[in-house]
């Protein structure tokens, strides 16, 4: 019996951000997962941000030799089904993928015709399931996180999780709750407790939807299912009561927390205060206020890394979710899990926040 194989990521997940790697994140069931196989310790991402990395897992191929080599370059589909999913399917597998995809550019210019350009995805109909980049059936979720100075996308427009969100549940009373802040907050970046309720979630909804095909898949083939959860990615925006699991008395602060620029090499001082040489105002507006973050408080830092380990704890609730489906199916005895992450997060290492495009430990392993 050929064994089926459940590869579930994170996007900006830390590799010492488990409850068994001693940092006190709750993460029960990763730590069962650790307990019971295999610890790869020494694991280098190809790229500190997420679409090379992306593109890299499903390929096999470093960035540079599979052409996505930076955020905002597409993954050509030919090679892209050249990758694990495609082998698979055609040698028989049921291939899905459930979530955030990002082998193509969601924010563009011009319509790229692609299903995860936001302009184009009003071309793809509702029932529009794949075939896509290899895999014989997705439920994408293209804008899984929101940012606050970014409008949500609405019908037409987006895919599975954005059609769901405002056609089934919340819609834009939903998109006001997630904005609303559940408790007083430290004014850290991009960081609240959201009053989205749990089950409007996007974690939420990935693991629904991974469950479901667990449930219903084609039992007479062996499947393959990438379960590609959004979070703890910026903006850190846990819902309540994940977002209060962690006191933020008790999160670790950095052991170098000092922003030492002038130890570092010169383009580490361009990267975070030079002036970005784009003509287009919107990208250099968003080069300069989206990935730059300035020093933050320690009470800041505390309430950020709290909302970051709720999310992971979220995460890891619904990897519980994964596993008892498995379990009750009676094929968890006959799946490969695998967890991994894109990338990590500085979370205030050297006085940085979120990602790339220095490589510290703590954003490539």
């Amino acid at each position: 019996m050929r064994p089926n194989i459940l590869l579930i990521t994170t996007d900006q997940q830390r590799r010492d951000c488990y409850g068994f790697r001693g940092r006190g994140v709750h993460t029960p069931h990763l730590d069962g997962l650790a307990r019971c196989g295999t610890d790869f310790r020494n694991c280098i991402t190809p790229s500190p941000v997420c679409q090379p990395a992306r593109g890299a897992i499903l390929t096999g191929l470093l960035p540079f030799t599979n052409g996505a080599a930076d955020n905002g370059i597409d993954l050509d589909p030919e090679i892209a089904e050249a990758g694990f999913a495609g082998h698979l399917s055609r040698a028989g597998y049921q291939t899905a993928l459930v979530g955030k995809a990002h082998f193509s550019t969601k924010a563009t210019f011009a319509p790229t015709g692609r299903a995860e350009c936001a302009t184009s995805s009003a071309d793809f109909p509702p029932d529009w399931h794949g075939p896509y980049m290899g895999f014989d059936h997705v439920e994408l979720a293209l804008f899984g996180k929101w940012f606050p100075e970014r409008p949500p996308l609405r019908p037409p427009q987006g895919q599975h999780f954005e059609r769901w969100f405002f056609d089934a549940v919340g819609g834009d009373e939903g998109y006001r709750l997630w904005a609303e802040k559940a408790k007083p907050a430290t004014g850290a970046h991009q960081t609240w407790s959201s009053a989205l309720p749990v089950a409007w979630h996007p974690t939420t909804w990935i693991g629904d939807r991974s469950v479901e095909f667990l449930r219903n898949r084609n039992r007479t083939k062996p499947f393959l299912l990438w379960a590609s959860f959004g979070d703890p990615h910026h903006p850190f925006d846990c819902p309540e009561p994940w977002a209060s699991l962690h006191d933020v008395a008790e999160v670790e602060l950095p052991l170098h927390g000092e922003l030492d620029l002038e130890r570092r090499p010169w383009w580490h001082r361009a990267a975070l205060e030079g002036d970005p040489k784009l003509d287009d105002p919107v990208l250099k507006r968003f080069r300069k206020s989206g990935t730059r973050v300035l020093s933050q408080t320690d009470a800041q830092l505390r309430e950020m890394t709290a909302n970051y380990y709720g999310m992971i704890s979220l995460v890891d609730h619904n990897v519980g979710r994964l596993l008892a489906a498995l379990a009750d199916s009676g094929d968890l005895e006959n799946t490969f899990v695998f967890f991994t992450s894109d990338h990590g997060d500085f979370l205030g290492d050297h006085g940085l926040y979120l990602k790339g495009p220095m490589l510290y430990e703590s954003l490539i392993n």
